[in-house]
């Protein structure tokens, strides 16, 4: 729901899922990444100091699964909204927001369907599902493959009881062409059946480069 608007990510590693398709891999896959990488800050204090370095007064709190930190997230939070930040966070849907389910303006939850590769994990929780989507201000945003996908999706979104029209619909692709080719059907489809259609606007700007 806020493509577009200038924003700070605040990147959290681990995760509790695999996604074959992850872009953000380096934030758990040890084996192919070098965990050094990761920067630790164990003071809330720290990490706002560096949001307060930067322009946006949107902050979006990622990951990895931010939510498996979610005890460490709360003091942060609420200097950031103190301090008159406006804090979203994103999430696979698999864990309950706890004392953060009041300090976050926007929940980005996007739960993982089979073709995310995730056989054998627990990746829809209908307890966690509901409990963000108690909050409010939850919304639904699926990665989808083919149309095959929608279908599974809409039995995850009927389950976490949240409307078509805060769910989103959003193609599978590391790449524009795979995006534009996606696109056309989908786009179809969420006009017909009244989801709300996005895409990857980073990949079309820079590609499936990281960021700094």
């Amino acid at each position: 729901m806020s493509a577009g608007l200038p924003s700070t990510f605040v990147r959290l590693a681990i995760c509790n899922l695999r996604c074959e398709w992850c872009d953000t891999a380096y934030t758990w896959d040890w084996s192919r990444f070098d965990r050094d990488e990761q920067t630790l800050m164990l003071a809330p204090g720290a990490v706002a100091a560096e949001v307060a370095c930067r322009e946006p007064s949107n902050v979006v709190i990622t990951g990895g699964e931010p939510l498996l930190q979610r005890r460490q997230l709360a003091p942060l939070a609420r200097m950031l909204k103190d301090a008159g930040y406006r804090i979203e966070v994103e999430t696979n849907g698999t864990v309950a927001p706890g004392p953060l389910a009041a300090l976050v303006d926007q929940w980005n939850v996007s739960p993982k369907l089979a073709h995310s590769g995730n056989a054998g994990l627990a990746r829809v929780r209908p307890d966690a599902l509901h409990a963000l989507a108690d909050t409010g201000r939850a919304w639904l945003k699926f990665v989808v493959r083919d149309p095959g996908d929608v279908e599974e999706a809409e039995s995850i979104r009927e389950a976490a009881g949240i409307p078509h029209d805060r769910t989103q619909l959003m193609p599978e692709g590391r790449s524009a062409a795979e995006l534009s080719s996606r696109s056309p059907w989908l786009a179809e489809l969420c006009a017909r059946e009244g989801y709300r259609f996005t895409t990857r606007l980073h990949i079309y700007i820079w590609g499936d480069k990281r960021g700094v």
